[in-house]
């Protein structure tokens, strides 16, 4: 009765100090600090530039490139471009971590058959114990035992903290920012690729302007070396118009390279070897960019996929934040078996005599380790407040790239139509400078200095139209524009 006492006396002992250490286990757990949410400045109301309500970030990228032979290529990149399908994949792998952690919530279910033989010392306790038992009547348990099991065993960690629920949110937010992600780099591609054969038909129409400039000056060459014979001029200005020739001939070789890197370049998008790219260089001069509406900064929220997807990310770190919380807190694990245990096959499925189960529910916490526990935390705060920074950043990036390319486009305008009249008045005053030269009213080097810069104003123009394309091009990409 004594020896009873004592025992009750030293569990209840035992009871004590558990609780106990629970007790300072849940004080500190209460301790640990939040994440504090970072001073967010307020995203203005409208674009200074402009004040619409409509965005064009609502057009199809079908409905926005009028070009046809645009919209061919922009199909097989959606198809084949490389860093596209590598981007799919990234969502496959999202999509299996999403699974990955779903099954984690549930319990784990093993079967299996093991065979073995076993002998024990004799003089151990087991051993001891097996000699002078009895399997069945005058039978006693021989020295070397043998041991077939057949069976199913399940473990189940019991989700009280959400631990594991958050860590599956967690894996199901990121794989909606790579959903995002993907979105993004369609956007990125279609611009890319946009600006790219715009680049290409500028540099066909600027081959045409040096083609048809070197024809001219070819021409003036062939009086000039009529006036000399004539003695009307020196052989100076028959080098000086050869050099003005060879230049330009030096340049359409520039813009041939030029073209041919460009086709590469798409080609490349488009995940295919080099070939010509179909275009219609005609259809540059006639189009006109289209007009832009970039609607209200607040829409950037809801177009711009890099933004949703930074704000994905964002509360995926507050899941992980919350998982790795959790960690702190003790875990109920349930484990248990249930099959059949014999030393002879034959007796196997001998029933309820070779039934075997087993079921154990366990509670454990960390006490030793929590130091390492802490510091998985605070990196999972540091990572969550690292995604704050990045979610405003990439919010005030879209809405500053946004507000340079409308100020872009407004210069742009202005400056197309000044060049367009600085062509035609050069224009005009080649013709002139041609009839004063043949009635040897002016110098050669008038004549020669006005059809250069004929050809530098001309291939501004084309530039300066290029640039409009890019701008439009661009802006309705910062607008969130392409990827539907």
């Amino acid at each position: 009765m004594k020896l009873m006492n004592n025992k009750m006396n030293l569990f209840k002992k035992h009871i004590k100090i558990s609780v106990s250490l629970l007790l300072v286990f849940f004080a500190s757990c209460k301790s640990l600090t939040p994440v504090q949410d970072i001073n967010k400045q307020q995203m203005p109301a409208v674009y200074v530039e402009t004040n619409d309500t409509i965005n064009s970030a609502s057009i199809k990228w079908k409905n926005f490139f009028s070009d046809k032979n645009l919209g061919d290529l922009i199909d097989v990149a959606l198809k084949n471009n490389i860093d596209l399908q590598m981007t799919l994949q990234d969502i496959e792998i999202a999509r299996n971590n999403v699974k990955l952690r779903a099954g984690m919530l549930l319990p784990s279910v093993s079967g299996g058959i093991s065979a073995g033989n076993e002998k024990v010392g004799l003089y151990t306790s087991q051993g001891a114990g097996d000699s002078s038992a009895e399997i069945t009547p005058g039978q006693v348990v021989p020295e070397s035992l043998n041991d077939f099991r057949l069976g199913l065993h399940a473990s189940w960690e019991v989700d009280i903290w959400k631990k594991l629920r958050n860590s599956k949110k967690a894996a199901a937010t990121r794989y909606l920012a790579t959903i995002q992600g993907k979105n993004f780099v369609i956007t990125n591609l279609i611009a890319e690729i946009a600006n790219s054969y715009y680049e290409l038909l500028s540099l066909d129409n600027q081959l045409d302007v040096i083609e048809e400039t070197i024809a001219l000056q070819k021409n003036a060459l062939e009086i000039v070396k009529v006036q000399k014979e004539a003695a009307r001029v020196s052989e100076l200005a028959v080098k000086k118009y050869e050099a003005e020739v060879l230049n330009s001939r030096s340049l359409a070789f520039d813009i041939q390279q030029q073209i041919k890197e460009n086709e590469n370049k798409i080609n490349f998008l488009l995940g295919r070897y080099p070939q010509p790219i179909v275009r219609d260089k005609v259809a540059f001069i006639n189009e006109m960019p289209q007009q832009i509406k970039s609607g209200i900064p607040s829409q950037l929220l809801a177009n711009r996929p890099d933004i949703k997807q930074a704000e994905l990310e964002l509360f995926a770190t507050k899941c992980d934040v919350k998982a790795a919380q959790a960690e702190f807190y003790p875990s109920f694990n349930i484990s248990g078996g249930l099959g059949f245990q014999a030393f002879k096959p034959s007796l196997l499925f001998t029933a309820p005599e070779s039934l075997a189960y087993s079921i154990l529910g366990e509670l454990t916490a960390p006490l030793i380790n929590r130091s390492a526990i802490k510091a998985e935390f605070n990196k999972a705060k540091a990572i969550q407040v690292q995604a704050m920074y990045n979610y405003q950043k990439t919010i005030l990036t879209g809405y500053v790239e946004v507000s340079n390319l409308l100020s872009n486009i407004k210069n742009l305008e202005q400056l197309y139509d000044l060049k367009n009249k600085q062509v035609q008045a050069l224009k005009t005053s080649i013709d002139i400078s041609n009839d004063l030269f043949k009635s040897n009213k002016v110098d050669y080097f008038e004549v020669l200095m006005t059809q250069r810069d004929a050809l530098s104003s001309k291939l501004e123009l084309l530039e300066a139209k290029k640039r409009q394309f890019n701008a439009v091009i661009n802006i309705y990409r910062s607008l969130g524009g392409g990827w539907n």
